[in-house]
């Protein structure tokens, strides 16, 4: 704490409601990052409240301050050696059993905590009552009831943490657990023998750590020992964890883990009173449908394609408005800046570009909001819940589709999510098949295709696109399962958290949060990958024309002169438009002689075989850095005529350039499919740990999506002839 400002840290167990409260006390005064050295996520807030100015951290859900995941780690690494004023611990209050599990090692921190009894709405409706003055007397810290969707008591939340932080004092050990006496003694042995070893300035409270180290916690066994390593510290713990062992016959943390449920037995059967009638929980009723063993499933697939319906069919009109307004920005820069290699840069490159991708951030907008809502709700624990029997025949569990759930955001933070896994067989799989699942950066390619080649089946279409996905998925997992990564099925248990309903303002939080990387995309890599595109098809500039382009359509332009000066403006549409043919086939031509067109001729006799031309593939080659520049490729490339109203944009360019509807699916399959982004890629690398693993994954993706294409396309080819 210095002069006017405060740390306020919030912990909690998962599904408790800390994301909740986080963003109902910060709204948008938010700063997203990573915690150092690791890539969890790090949330901090910044409010002012009777006149402090307050740092709110969000750490990262936990169970446990046992040091396990990385997530405990980052938790218990921050409590200790940061030390915050003041910690609030989001407490499930329907769940009170398990949330005072890592309730009370928080407390045994020696830090200043208030309990933050949230979802007390739910109580009520259940008839439970909570005694929170005997609660708080037990435990010696304040309690303030929440309602964390709703953002009630969150001021009274504040006022108690500032008062804490100010003028309050940490509990003395007499409201800490108390264990049996041979671990008591023990404790003691241990405190005696170190309470010279640690130094005055340290976080480490004396018994704390004695009871860190007699639950063999190697992080403060190896902390303690650097004080003084020629203290034999090894031999002291052994010999009394070898005590403990002899005289419970178990292992001593095994022990002591009970001992604390015993602890906290008490203290509910003192506070917590619940009705006489026994009442069927909500959940239980919405389970009984929505995870129902025959019903399950299909009402699960009908909500991700009423996801990919909303997402197309609701997008559509904010999608039309913002590419009027790209076209309009052409028209009116193509008039301001004079003709030459600058308009070409602003219009061709930048506006044709960003514009072109800018023009399905409502789809995007609206992806992440369904996401957000399973996530809030708690439907995505159901659904890997739902999926776990289907996972298990590939040999993975219901805890590996939540990231591939999130592969439908970003195959990144996907990707990351996999080290939740405790098998390194299961995460290795995980890694390796959550790239086939359709991120949102392939969805604009998707709107833009289906939309123009399937516009009565667009929504259909994409949602058999992610379907085939999670088959394709499912397949590899299989097959890798069956040879390079054999191994047991590690055991597992899902929780299924009790449903929410969600807090609009959280919801939008969520979406915001994960649409600003897209934005942030616009005006980095999307920018930097259209300009360069543009520079390659741009130059050369000396281009040996097939046809005298200029005087024709010069000759053209004086046909209409004459026909609108002898009052025949009617007539000259058909003069119009073969002067946009014209200009056309001219566009094309410089641009299949340029540098861009060079390299697409070199590869294109990769791609002809799955029906994309030299275009689309140089599209599909620059999509390896970032997906949406496919999208803004393909509108330098394919271009649109700045003149031509009612054009229809790419789509009309689309058709143009002699794309069928066939060989739309064909690319659509193959951007499913192929290989990630460059960040996917760096995040395979780095949660592998193997460059191995890394380039198999980057050429098994290509494969199987060249692979699918050519099957798609030839057989499409053949059943066409048949007809």
């Amino acid at each position: 704490m210095t002069d006017n400002h405060l740390t306020i840290a919030l912990a909690g167990n998962p599904n408790s409601g800390k994301t909740s409260i986080f963003n109902a006390i910060t709204g948008t005064r938010q700063k997203v990052g990573n915690w150092a050295g690791v890539t969890v996520e790090k949330k901090e807030g910044f409010i002012e409240h009777k006149g402090r100015k307050i740092k709110l951290v969000d750490l990262p859900g936990i169970y446990s301050l046992t040091p396990f995941s990385i997530e405990e780690v980052v938790t218990r690494n921050y409590l200790i050696d940061e030390t915050p004023d003041v910690v609030i611990d989001i407490i499930d209050s329907t769940n009170l059993e398990r949330a005072l599990y890592l309730a009370l090692q928080i407390r045994e921190l020696d830090l200043k905590v208030v309990f933050a009894l949230n979802m007390a709405d739910i109580l009520e409706n259940k008839d439970i009552y909570i005694d929170d003055s005997k609660l708080s007397e037990l435990l010696a810290l304040p309690i303030v009831f929440t309602i964390g969707n709703r953002g009630e008591g969150m001021t009274e939340l504040l006022d108690e943490s500032v008062n804490l932080a100010l003028h309050g004092k940490k509990a003395g050990d007499e409201r800490k657990v108390k264990y049996s006496s041979e671990i008591e003694k023990s404790i003691g042995r241990v405190s005696d023998s170190i309470k010279d070893l640690i130094p005055e300035n340290s976080r480490y409270s004396l018994r704390w750590t004695s009871v860190r180290l007699l639950e063999n916690d190697r992080p403060v066994f190896e902390q303690v020992d650097s004080f003084k390593p020629n203290f034999d510290l090894k031999a002291l713990v052994k010999q009394e964890r070898q005590r403990l062992r002899t005289f419970y016959n178990d292992e001593p943390e095994l022990v002591m883990t009970d001992e604390r449920y015993g602890f906290i037995e008490g203290i509910i059967r003192e506070v917590l009173h619940t009705p006489l009638t026994a009442r069927v929980d909500i959940s239980r009723k919405i389970d009984s449908v929505l995870t129902n063993r025959f019903l399950g499933l299909p009402i699960f697939a009908f909500f991700i394609w009423f996801m990919f319906q909303a997402t197309f069919t609701l997008g559509q009109y904010p999608m039309d408005w913002l590419e009027r307004f790209v076209v309009f920005s052409s028209e009116i820069l193509t008039k301001i800046i004079p003709d030459g290699i600058l308009q070409s840069l602003v219009v061709d490159g930048v506006i044709s570009g960003v514009g072109g991708v800018l023009v399905f951030l409502p789809n995007i907008l609206i992806l992440f909001f369904c996401i957000a809502l399973f996530e809030d709700t708690g439907y995505m624990a159901r659904a890997a819940f739902l999926m776990d029997k289907v996972m298990h025949s590939i040999g993975l569990h219901g805890k590996s589709f939540i990231p591939m759930l999130m592969g439908f955001g970003c195959n990144v933070p996907a990707i990351m999510a996999a080290r939740t896994l405790e098998n390194d067989r299961d995460r290795i799989l995980t890694i390796l098949i959550t790239p086939f699942m359709s991120c949102s950066a392939r969805l604009p390619v998707y709107i833009i295709l289906a939309g123009t080649f399937f516009p009565d089946k667009a929504g259909n279409i994409i949602f058999l696109l992610y379907l085939t996905g999670i088959l394709v998925a499912f397949g590899s997992g299989k097959l890798f399962r069956a040879t390079i990564l054999r191994g047991e099925e590690a055991p597992f248990v899902m929780e299924l958290p009790p449903y929410r309903v969600p807090m609009l303002k959280s919801l939008l939080i969520h979406m915001w949060d994960r649409s600003k990387i897209f934005l942030k995309k616009m005006g980095g890599v999307i920018l930097a990958g259209s300009i360069l595109v543009w520079v390659l098809s741009y130059f050369p500039q000396e281009t040996n024309y097939s046809k005298d382009y200029d005087s024709m359509i010069v000759k053209l332009s004086e046909q209409i002169d004459i026909k609108e000066k002898s009052g025949l403006s009617s007539e000259t549409e058909n003069l119009y438009s073969r002067i946009r043919h014209l200009e056309s086939e001219r566009k094309k031509e410089s641009a299949e002689n340029s540098y861009l067109g060079r390299l697409g001729n070199f590869v294109s006799p990769v791609f002809e075989p799955i029906g994309i031309d030299w275009r689309g593939s140089i599209a599909l080659i620059t999509g390896f850095v970032a997906k949406e520049i496919v999208i803004s490729t393909m509108g330098v490339l394919y271009g649109v005529d700045s003149g031509e109203e009612d054009s229809g944009g790419m789509g009309a360019a689309l058709k143009r350039s002699g794309m069928t509807p066939l060989s739309a699916l064909s690319m659509m399959v193959f951007v499913l499919l192929y290989l990630p982004c460059l960040a996917a890629i760096a995040a395979v690398k780095q949660e592998s740990g193997s460059l191995k693993w890394t380039l198999f994954s980057i050429f098994y993706t290509t494969f199987v999506a060249w692979s699918f294409s050519f099957t798609v396309y030839q057989v499409g080819t053949l059943l066409q002839k048949v007809a």
